[in-house]
């Protein structure tokens, strides 16, 4: 009769918590904050108390950095590492969450072409206006004192 595998972890495949950090790109502090929040499973013990893992650890730290990198939440990271081990669950799913953060960052972006185009305004308006003369008189001091946005220049400022 031929005996079962073993799927316990053998000392030889763990990693100590900063070569695995090196591994992944990570601080060592990110691992041990990841762990503390639950995007990974607490580390195994070594008898001295040094945090190890299993080798498998690696491939959800790289699914995390890459979701970090893209800007996911904690908690969207959290739901796309649980969908990345639950072979029951719909890819939907993961896609629900990427497409939410998706127009997200479309409203961001177009937040951030409208600050632009502000900021675009006051300086054109201080480059032909006021420019090299004294500072307390500069239009972009004067529009924020105001609170005036960066709207369409005065006639004759700046076309």
């Amino acid at each position: 009769m031929k005996k079962p595998a073993s799927t316990a972890v053998q000392p030889s495949e763990l990693l100590t918590i900063g070569a695995l950090a090196k591994r992944v790109g990570f601080a060592v502090s990110a691992l041990r904050y990841y762990e503390e929040v639950g995007l990974i499973p607490p580390a195994m013990r070594r008898e001295s108390g040094h945090r190890v893992y299993p080798d498998s650890a690696q491939d959800v730290l790289i699914l995390i950095r890459h979701c970090r990198d893209l800007g996911f939440s904690i908690e969207e990271t959290r739901e796309l590492v649980a969908l990345s081990s639950s072979p029951g669950r719909d890819c939907v799913e993961a896609r629900a969450i990427a497409q939410v953060h998706l127009t997200a960052v479309r409203a961001k972006m177009a937040e951030l072409r409208r600050l632009e185009q502000s900021l675009t305004r006051y300086v054109r308006a201080c480059s032909e206006s006021c420019a090299g003369g004294p500072a307390p008189d500069c239009s972009i001091l004067s529009d924020l004192r105001q609170g005036m946005p960066a709207a369409t220049p005065a006639a004759g400022c700046c076309s």
